[in-house]
């Protein structure tokens, strides 16, 4: 099959969430399979820093009164086509934000459309949220090219109709008040990042007031669990890591946890517990929480806790804040770097993912993958991949609580804490979300499924042959 995929992020090069690992992980193994799998991205101006971009570009197109071209490299450590939208919209260094986001998607969105039109067609376009949700309303009436729409994350739901009118082509029969409503009617199949998710988003509490259009269409809506590539996401090779170990080496861990306690501050003790958090300081992933228990938290206990990322200035402000009242046990890095994350993911003793809501997750699984004991509440794709740990059973992987409140938080925390104390059963439980499986080769047969399915081919032959027929363009 020849799929393109579209999107605003792919890790390595262009990464703010959990999408730009789909896009860096998902692909990759495809290709393997047999696919002819090609990624379509924005050329944003900090990219040129990153990978070698050839001077010549391979096609030139214009879409809403604008001349765009097309770059074509390889995404980094892959053979995966890599196609590079370049628009001088394109060029500042970030990827989201500014008054004309609404108008350069778009715009992206029109141009990937016109690339698959005229230069390469492809059976499948594999659309991402709403930066790419007007591909499957353009592509209504094109029968040969089939689209997948896939919800990352619902809460951003793109320019209203109104504002798409004025900026692009809404062709007559389009249906929906924005982007997203307009997508996930027109797309062939419409998919989410794991199955607790897909059936979330069709209640009022997290349907983000799409929740009776979402169960209208759930006939073409599945949840896919994410994956992690465990090629990349190895502690026994991570060249991040300062000591490296595996499943069978765990032993060797603690040196990582002493190296990120001196790197960040904190006491150098290996015995104490240590927490730690790489995210987006954003609402949805549970930091009200973290701002009301941790003062208490860390009265009752002597655990230490680490906070890496960046996000709405509140939240900044007030982690920043807690970290001075706790020198020495709370360290706040109000920044985004890749080597802090991987010694946060290979050093702490457990890994706090309190979200309101979350649609897959990523960091609970790479956490798992590097021994880290994910604590989380009991939503989206963190049910789907966090079991509750029963230590007389000797079962779970992590630490659950249900409701989104203080208290359920604070007593989930205690209980790691407690937990920790007993070393032999953390120890099991360490190589226990060690041991979880979570890479790309399940998720990808399960979205072989689903392509076989829009383009009417037996779904059966995606399960019995693991590198399906590669099929060439003529």
């Amino acid at each position: 099959m020849r799929i393109l995929f579209v999107s605003a992020e792919a890790a390595p090069i262009a990464k703010v969430g959990g999408m730009a690992d789909v896009i860096g992980g998902l692909p990759k193994v495809l290709k393997r399979m047999g696919h002819d799998v090609r990624i379509m991205i924005p050329c944003y101006g900090f990219l040129p820093d990153k990978i070698e971009i050839s001077k010549e570009p391979v096609w030139h197109g214009s879409a809403m009164y604008q001349n765009f071209q097309v770059y074509q490299t390889e995404l980094p450590g892959t053979d995966v086509p890599l196609y590079l939208f370049a628009h001088p919209a394109f060029l500042r260094r970030n990827i989201y934000g500014g008054e004309d986001e609404d108008w350069r998607f778009t715009l992206f969105a029109n141009g990937a459309a016109e690339f698959a039109w005229n230069y390469w067609k492809p059976e499948i376009i594999h659309c991402h949220d709403w930066h790419t949700g007007m591909i499957p309303v353009w592509m209504h009436q094109t029968p040969d090219i089939a689209t997948v729409f896939t919800i990352h994350n619902l809460a951003y739901q793109g320019p209203w109709r109104w504002r798409l009118e004025q900026m692009t082509w809404c062709p007559w029969y389009m249906q929906g008040h924005n982007v997203m409503a307009a997508a996930v009617q027109f797309a062939d199949m419409v998919t989410t990042v794991s199955p607790t998710y897909a059936r979330q988003i069709q209640t009022p509490e997290y349907g983000e007031t799409l929740e009776g259009l979402l169960s209208f269409i759930s006939g073409k809506l599945r949840g896919i669990i994410n994956g992690v590539d465990r090629e990349v996401f190895n502690p026994e090779t991570d060249r991040h890591l300062v000591h490296n170990y595996s499943l069978e080496t765990l032993e060797k861990r603690t040196a990582n946890k002493v190296v990120v306690q001196e790197e960040m501050g904190l006491e150098v003790n290996s015995q104490r517990f240590l927490l730690g958090m790489v995210s987006r300081l954003v609402e949805q992933k549970g930091l009200d929480l973290i701002i009301q228990t941790m003062d208490r938290f860390m009265a009752y206990t002597d655990a230490q806790l680490i906070v890496l990322g960046t996000g709405d200035r509140y939240y900044e402000t007030e982690l920043w804040q807690l970290a001075s009242r706790y020198p020495g046990r709370v360290a706040s890095y109000l920044l985004q770097s890749e080597t802090l994350a991987r010694r946060i993911y290979a050093g702490t003793d457990a890994f706090l993912m309190p979200s309101r809501f979350e649609p897959c997750g990523i960091s609970q699984m790479i956490a798992m993958r590097y021994g880290s004991i994910p604590i989380v509440r009991r939503t989206g794709g963190l049910v789907d991949t966090v079991q509750h740990h029963e230590p007389m059973q000797h079962q779970g992987t992590g630490y659950c609580f249900d409701r989104y409140e203080p208290l359920d938080f604070f007593t989930c925390m205690v209980r790691a804490w407690e937990g920790f104390r007993y070393k032999d059963y953390w120890r099991e439980l360490q190589r226990r979300a060690m041991a979880q499986d979570f890479g790309w080769q399940n998720s990808a047969q399960e979205y072989v499924k689903v392509y076989r399915q829009v383009l009417g081919l037996p779904i059966e032959e995606a399960v019995a042959s693991p590198e399906p027929e590669l099929i060439h363009q003529n």
